[in-house]
Protein backbone atom coordinates (compact mmCIF):
# COMPACT_ATOMS: atom_id res chain seq x y z
CA UNK A 1 0.00 0.00 0.00
CA UNK A 2 2.80 2.43 0.90
CA UNK A 3 4.53 1.76 -2.45
CA UNK A 4 1.35 2.56 -4.39
CA UNK A 5 0.87 5.79 -2.46
CA UNK A 6 4.53 6.75 -2.98
CA UNK A 7 4.26 6.06 -6.73
CA UNK A 8 1.10 8.17 -6.95
CA UNK A 9 2.75 11.06 -5.11
CA UNK A 10 5.81 10.77 -7.33
CA UNK A 11 3.63 10.87 -10.45
CA UNK A 12 1.76 13.92 -9.16
CA UNK A 13 5.01 15.70 -8.34
CA UNK A 14 6.37 14.89 -11.77
CA UNK A 15 3.24 16.30 -13.40
CA UNK A 16 3.45 19.44 -11.25
CA UNK A 17 7.09 19.93 -12.20
CA UNK A 18 6.28 19.63 -15.90
CA UNK A 19 3.40 22.10 -15.47
CA UNK A 20 5.79 24.48 -13.70
CA UNK A 21 8.26 24.27 -16.59
CA UNK A 22 5.47 24.81 -19.11
CA UNK A 23 4.17 27.88 -17.24
CA UNK A 24 7.63 29.43 -17.38
CA UNK A 25 7.88 28.49 -21.06
CA UNK A 26 4.52 30.13 -21.78
CA UNK A 27 5.63 33.32 -20.05
CA UNK A 28 8.87 33.35 -22.05
CA UNK A 29 6.89 32.73 -25.27
CA UNK A 30 4.53 35.58 -24.36
CA UNK A 31 7.45 37.99 -24.03
CA UNK A 32 9.03 36.65 -27.22
CA UNK A 33 5.85 37.65 -29.05
CA UNK A 34 4.75 34.07 -29.76
CA UNK A 35 1.57 34.35 -27.69
CA UNK A 36 -0.71 37.38 -28.10
CA UNK A 37 -0.91 39.73 -25.14
CA UNK A 38 -4.29 39.09 -23.47
CA UNK A 39 -4.96 42.83 -23.12
CA UNK A 40 -4.07 43.93 -26.64
CA UNK A 41 -4.46 40.75 -28.66
CA UNK A 42 -1.10 41.50 -30.32
CA UNK A 43 2.20 39.70 -29.94
CA UNK A 44 4.70 41.93 -28.14
CA UNK A 45 8.43 41.35 -27.74
CA UNK A 46 10.14 42.15 -24.46
CA UNK A 47 13.55 40.48 -24.61
CA UNK A 48 14.51 41.45 -21.07
CA UNK A 49 11.51 39.67 -19.51
CA UNK A 50 11.81 36.71 -21.90
CA UNK A 51 15.46 36.34 -20.90
CA UNK A 52 14.49 36.41 -17.22
CA UNK A 53 12.14 33.42 -17.65
CA UNK A 54 14.66 31.54 -19.81
CA UNK A 55 17.38 32.15 -17.22
CA UNK A 56 15.08 30.87 -14.48
CA UNK A 57 14.53 27.65 -16.42
CA UNK A 58 18.30 27.31 -16.91
CA UNK A 59 18.77 27.77 -13.16
CA UNK A 60 16.13 25.11 -12.44
CA UNK A 61 17.90 22.77 -14.87
CA UNK A 62 21.22 23.32 -13.12
CA UNK A 63 19.86 23.02 -9.58
CA UNK A 64 17.83 19.87 -10.28
CA UNK A 65 20.50 18.05 -12.30
CA UNK A 66 20.55 14.39 -11.31
CA UNK A 67 17.26 14.65 -9.39
CA UNK A 68 14.78 14.51 -12.27
CA UNK A 69 13.08 11.59 -13.94
CA UNK A 70 14.05 11.04 -17.57
CA UNK A 71 10.72 12.52 -18.68
CA UNK A 72 11.18 15.64 -16.54
CA UNK A 73 14.77 16.11 -17.71
CA UNK A 74 13.77 15.69 -21.37
CA UNK A 75 10.89 18.17 -21.12
CA UNK A 76 13.08 20.74 -19.37
CA UNK A 77 16.01 20.29 -21.78
CA UNK A 78 13.86 20.49 -24.92
CA UNK A 79 11.82 23.43 -23.64
CA UNK A 80 14.93 25.36 -22.67
CA UNK A 81 16.68 24.63 -25.98
CA UNK A 82 13.65 25.73 -28.00
CA UNK A 83 13.27 28.95 -26.03
CA UNK A 84 16.97 29.78 -26.30
CA UNK A 85 16.92 29.25 -30.07
CA UNK A 86 13.79 31.37 -30.39
CA UNK A 87 15.35 34.10 -28.24
CA UNK A 88 18.44 34.23 -30.47
CA UNK A 89 16.31 34.26 -33.62
CA UNK A 90 14.07 37.07 -32.37
CA UNK A 91 16.88 39.13 -30.84
CA UNK A 92 18.70 39.11 -34.19
CA UNK A 93 15.66 40.18 -36.19
CA UNK A 94 15.48 43.91 -36.95
CA UNK A 95 11.82 44.00 -35.87
CA UNK A 96 12.63 42.90 -32.30
CA UNK A 97 13.97 46.29 -31.27
CA UNK A 98 11.03 48.09 -32.86
CA UNK A 99 8.38 45.95 -31.17
CA UNK A 100 9.55 46.37 -27.58
CA UNK A 101 6.72 48.34 -25.99
CA UNK A 102 7.52 51.19 -23.63
CA UNK A 103 7.37 50.19 -20.01
CA UNK A 104 3.76 50.09 -18.90
CA UNK A 105 4.67 49.68 -15.26
CA UNK A 106 3.31 52.45 -13.06
CA UNK A 107 5.86 54.94 -11.83
CA UNK A 108 6.79 54.30 -8.20
CA UNK A 109 5.21 56.76 -5.83
CA UNK A 110 7.62 58.79 -3.76
CA UNK A 111 5.25 58.88 -0.80
CA UNK A 112 5.50 55.20 0.11
CA UNK A 113 5.41 54.28 3.75
CA UNK A 114 8.58 53.41 5.63
CA UNK A 115 7.36 49.82 6.05
CA UNK A 116 7.31 49.31 2.27
CA UNK A 117 10.77 50.80 1.65
CA UNK A 118 13.80 48.51 1.76
CA UNK A 119 16.30 49.17 4.54
CA UNK A 120 18.91 51.78 3.70
CA UNK A 121 22.28 50.39 2.70
CA UNK A 122 25.33 51.53 4.64
CA UNK A 123 27.46 51.13 1.51
CA UNK A 124 28.16 54.26 -0.54
CA UNK A 125 26.65 54.36 -4.03
CA UNK A 126 28.93 53.16 -6.84
CA UNK A 127 30.90 55.78 -8.78
CA UNK A 128 29.15 57.29 -11.81
CA UNK A 129 31.03 55.15 -14.36
CA UNK A 130 30.57 51.88 -12.48
CA UNK A 131 27.50 49.81 -13.27
CA UNK A 132 25.58 47.86 -10.63
CA UNK A 133 25.17 44.95 -13.04
CA UNK A 134 27.98 42.47 -12.41
CA UNK A 135 27.43 40.18 -15.40
CA UNK A 136 25.07 39.46 -18.24
CA UNK A 137 24.22 36.26 -20.02
CA UNK A 138 23.82 36.03 -23.77
CA UNK A 139 22.30 33.33 -25.93
CA UNK A 140 24.39 34.16 -28.96
CA UNK A 141 23.58 37.79 -29.60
Amino acid sequence: MAEVQKATQSGEMSQRFIEFVMMHAQNAALFLGQIPNPKTGQGEVNLELAKMFIDQLAMIQEKTRGNLTSEEATVLKNTLSNLQMLYVEISRSPQAAASVPPSSEPEPEESTSAAEQPPASSEPPPPEGESKKKFTKSYGS
